[in-house]
């Protein structure tokens, strides 16, 4: 997909890390033509769309050598995103040992014909795991990437199996080297409870932060055309936001729609709360660069407001950007993102977001 440079503008970009790129051992091949695949793969993931209880079969320990499995049970619930073209499902994975929450996050890349998976764990709530990539043939799929385990470099594999049967089931596997080997250590299979997803159950100490943006938004959108230049030109549009809870409230996703002037823009927000910190991190994935998640902005709630703040570059400079939430109220709210390019001595306004609720 070629982007416009103008267009492709998007603030908090993350560059793609290097491994993620390479090639990797099992990975099938993709057809990548861009229209032809946005196309054809939004309804690659149909089939998981609803509610979901989950039985879980896992290695005790991985890359031992161990044959000691553990079983439990779970939830899930799954949402699409972006027009099917991104999707999310929220977990409650109840392993012997405690209760957690997690979070898949989805998205198609055109330009490679191919799906990234991450992983965002409410344990280690400021980080989002590397990706796997890959795709579906007939009733299977393959994902594949590159990740640490106890600091040591391995190639991880996910496996969908069944999916258009009554209890698809996924698997996951460990390779220590490059997918000369392959240790198969966790397996679960689903059994749908309904064709709607439904938020699963809040915990008992989740922030009620984010509870005001829950539902559906009508969004006006006022955005400065070039950034850090002195520029005083705004293009005007319209765009929505649905918005859920997630990891027991202590998450939340918000699906976008922007109708910018010269074509529609979606994107993915993500939000986790960090107990150990008091603060929430903040992820946008753009649907112009599925590839990649930028990085966070993170920050806290005080006297109505929310401030979040995180490094960025633009245009190949290093730069931070700042988020403001304010004028929340239950049927409005004001988002406005503001650039630094002195190390937040000053700040220029480039974006500021009006919500208006819908339902």
């Amino acid at each position: 997909m070629t982007v416009d440079p103008k267009a492709h503008d998007r603030t908090r970009r993350q560059l793609i890390a290097a491994a993620a790129a390479t090639p990797l051992l099992g990975m099938p091949a993709f057809a990548a033509h861009p229209a032809a695949a946005a196309f054809v793969h939004t309804h690659d993931w149909q089939w998981l769309l609803g509610s979901w209880d989950v039985w879980h079969r896992r290695l005790k320990d991985r890359l031992a050598g161990s044959d000691d499995w553990e079983e439990f049970p779970g939830k899930s619930a799954f949402w699409m995103t972006m027009g099917g073209l991104g999707n999310v499902d929220d977990n409650v994975i109840d392993i012997p040992s405690g209760t957690y929450r997690g979070l898949s996050i989805r998205a198609f890349d055109p330009r490679t014909g191919t799906w990234a998976i991450w992983w965002l764990d409410s344990r280690a709530p400021t980080r989002i795991e590397p990706p796997v990539r890959g795709g579906f043939k007939a009733d299977h799929g393959t994902f594949v990437g590159r990740d640490e385990f106890k600091g040591r470099p391995i190639v991880m594999r996910f496996r969908w199996s069944d999916v258009h049967g009554a209890r698809p089931w996924w698997e996951q596997a460990f390779s220590p080297d490059d997918g000369a080997s392959w240790e198969v250590n966790w397996r679960n299979y689903f059994t749908r409870t309904s064709t709607q997803a439904s938020p699963l159950p809040r915990l008992a100490d989740a922030p009620k932060d984010w509870d005001f943006l829950v539902g559906r938004w009508n969004v006006k959108h006022r955005r400065l055309r070039e950034r850090l230049v002195g520029s005083d030109q705004w293009d005007e549009f319209g765009g929505t936001l649905v918005n859920w809870p997630v990891l027991g409230g202590k998450g939340n996703v918000g699906d976008n729609v922007m109708e910018f002037p010269n074509g529609t823009v979606r994107g993915v927000g993500i939000r986790a709360f960090d107990g150990a910190s008091g603060q929430w991190s903040s992820w946008w994935l753009d649907g112009r660069d599925p590839a990649d998640i930028a990085a966070p902005v993170s920050g806290r709630f005080a006297d109505g407001i929310g401030t979040f703040v995180g490094d960025d570059t633009h245009k190949g400079r290093a730069i931070r950007t700042r988020v403001l939430w304010s004028r929340i109220t239950p049927t409005s709210a004001r988002w406005e993102q503001s650039s630094s390019a002195d190390g937040g001595a000053t700040w220029e306004s480039n974006w500021v977001s009006d919500f208006t609720r819908a339902t």
